[in-house]
């Protein structure tokens, strides 16, 4: 199969969508690897190694695109990817759609296959190949959430571990899940005051009996994210339902009773955020104020270590990424259940109901797409 590795062109988006390593086990088995000049650099991977591994380099972009089988990437493609999307290609990437229904429609003008890696499963109700970027930007959140608190940020000048005779500073995280739980790990590695607020009173307890008792945890209900509001220095939303939007948990008119200065960090911000005043932010201005919160957005939060997050997500997506190059997609997604569900647009359709009903159009099951 033929395989391309564009280089990614969303504002600071620093990751690759394969190793060097990846190539090289997908050449050995005989696919085409094509890989962008540059596409790696930003990741720690030069064109050397690629070269090394068996992957051939291309810096026509149209040549990279046109030629293309399968086409993997990190995000969802840009204005100016668009274009070389066709009938007959399959991308295989983070889309997020049902918070981008321009996108959505443009992908199903295209023709293009596309299977999100975002909702692909696993045998325990998992997202594996979501999992390793939630645990990345869950631990990013409270480093991002810490800068924040700074002074010259904006922020209320607290310092979260606190220092003898003064005490720790108050973490609230909504959303006990991957995100959740790698964010309340390395706040209370800092030292702060940790809560956690989820429906699930069995991860509750997972949570309770992992740290134990060194977190609060907290069922979710709207009387306990008002007291969140009102006595937190940090909250990170971290509430995610698989490829639908996230629910806003925290209205604008809450900010109010929000101590000045006090950190929104919005994970969930790729579904839409969970925050009523969210909105998507960069790298390069990763934050701003909103009736003095100031409110951390930024939409691909694992592109800042590019190098840890490429790894990581290699290693996630090579066995599937073997599968489609080895069977062919409709194969491979007909041979694996768990697989199936990542199937979110085909040749015009929308095969995942929670996006289609994001925008009121229909859906088709994906089952039958692959027989």
């Amino acid at each position: 199969m033929q395989i391309a590795v564009p280089k990614e062109i969303k504002n600071h988006e620093y990751r690759v969508a394969l190793t060097p390593a990846g190539a090289r086990e997908l050449a050995t088995r005989g696919h085409s690897v094509t890989v962008q000049v540059g596409a790696g650099e930003g990741a720690g991977f030069s064109d050397a190694d690629y070269e090394a591994a068996g992957a051939r380099l291309e810096a026509n972009v149209d040549t990279l695109w046109g030629e293309a089988e399968l086409i993997l990437k990190v995000k969802e493609p840009q204005p100016e990817e668009l274009p070389h999307l066709s009938k007959g290609q399959v991308l295989f990437t983070y889309l997020h759609l049902a918070a981008e229904e321009k996108l959505t429609r443009e992908l199903m003008k295209s023709g293009v296959t596309c299977i999100a890696y975002e909702t692909v499963t696993d045998r325990q109700g998992g997202l594996p190949l979501l999992a390793p970027m939630s645990t990345v930007a869950g631990r990013m959140a409270i480093q991002a959430g810490a800068h924040s608190l700074e002074k010259a940020q904006g922020g209320s000048g607290v310092l979260l571990p606190g220092v003898p005779g003064v005490a720790p500073g108050k973490v609230t995280v909504i959303g006990g899940g991957v995100v959740g739980e790698n964010a309340a790990r390395m706040a209370l590695g800092l030292g702060a005051e940790v809560s956690v607020l989820d429906k699930s009173i069995p991860r509750l307890e997972v949570l309770d009996e992992r740290y134990q008792g060194r977190m609060k945890t907290v069922f979710s209900t709207a009387d306990a994210i008002d007291e969140a509001v009102r006595e937190s220095d940090l909250i990170v939303g971290a509430v995610l339902i698989p490829g639908a939007a996230a629910p806003k948990l925290i209205t604008r008119a809450m900010l109010a009773d929000m101590k000045p200065g006090s950190v929104l960090v919005d994970v969930a911000i790729d579904q839409g955020g969970c925050f009523e005043t969210s909105k998507p932010t960069t790298h390069a201005e990763p934050t701003y104020i909103v009736d003095g919160i100031v409110h951390y957005c930024v939409a691909n939060m694992p592109g800042a270590v590019a190098r840890t997050s490429t790894q990581a997500l290699t290693n996630a997506t090579l066995p599937f990424v073997i599968a489609l190059a080895d069977k062919g997609w409709k194969r491979a997604l007909a041979d694996d259940a768990h697989f199936l569900p990542g199937l979110n647009v085909h040749d015009g359709q929308i095969a995942y109901r929670a996006v289609a009903e994001a925008f009121g159009l229909e859906s088709v099951d994906p089952a039958t797409l692959v027989r």
